[in-house]
């Protein structure tokens, strides 16, 4: 095979499935790892895709990769995914918010799952287009190119236009006295136009975010049915938060 048509093979590769790995690239077109990597080096430098570690993924993804080795507290979120999954039924209109903990969430719905989800964040609403069944309506905006999420007058507009029978709120921090609290005002705003537009609340929190508060309040404890935590629910750490009329998973 010549070198143009194995290239125009691995960008047709990488346009159908977004994501493609080298070695695998290598055992399909029966070259050497070391081709496949020059192959890919070439692409990106002619802006037909991303190489990434390990592979490469379509040119207009490179924004929103992400490597889930370099996803701080990876095990824990996968956890916290694995108990909040069943919380998403089929039919449910859902509302999310950014953060890695629910896009490690998003990442392991289920391919069955019939559900519809708004989301602000830019990385979210890519993952979710993996899901055949999911419905994705990604809230519009100013973008806030660090947490790569939308902001501003849109999207408290449209999200006070959203009856969702629930939404999953990634905390920044949670304390007894203070409830959810963020780092950022404008974020702490909408995640709680989020709730004010859901029937039910569920914090997805890693357990080194318990009894920390930062500036700005979210919501209280009062406004949270559900916390899913890394930890057992057991744990001495939830078991004040469990005092409070909160399911703990």
């Amino acid at each position: 095979m010549k070198k143009n048509e194995r290239q125009r093979l691995i960008v047709d590769k990488v346009m159908l499935h977004r994501k493609v790995l080298s070695d695998q690239l290598a055992l399909e077109l029966n070259v050497s790892d070391d081709t496949i990597r020059r192959d890919l080096n070439e692409l990106d430098e002619k802006g037909l895709l991303t190489k990434v570690h390990g592979g490469a993924v379509s040119s207009i993804q490179k924004l929103f990769y992400y490597n889930e080795n370099a996803v701080f507290n990876r095990e824990e979120k996968k956890i916290i995914a694995a108990k909040a999954i069943p919380l998403l039924e089929d039919g449910m209109v859902a509302i999310l918010s950014g953060g890695t903990t629910n896009l490690v969430f998003v990442s392991a719905l289920p391919k069955s799952l019939k559900a519809t989800i708004y989301t602000y964040s830019l990385e979210i609403a890519l993952q979710l287009t993996d899901h055949p069944h999911i419905e994705t309506i990604f809230i519009g905006g100013k973008i806030q190119k660090k947490s790569m999420v939308t902001i501003g007058i849109d999207v408290f507009q449209i999200l006070s236009k959203i009856h969702a029978d629930i939404c999953f709120v990634g905390a920044s921090g949670i304390t007894l006295n203070k409830g959810i609290t963020d780092e950022g005002y404008e974020i702490a705003l909408i995640k709680k136009a989020m709730i004010d537009s859901s029937d039910k609340t569920v914090s997805l929190i890693t357990s080194n975010k318990l009894n920390i508060r930062h500036n700005y309040s979210v919501c209280p404890l009062s406004e949270i049915d559900v916390i899913v935590s890394d930890l057992d629910r057991d744990d001495k750490l939830l078991k004040a938060y469990a005092q409070q009329d909160i399911l703990i998973l």
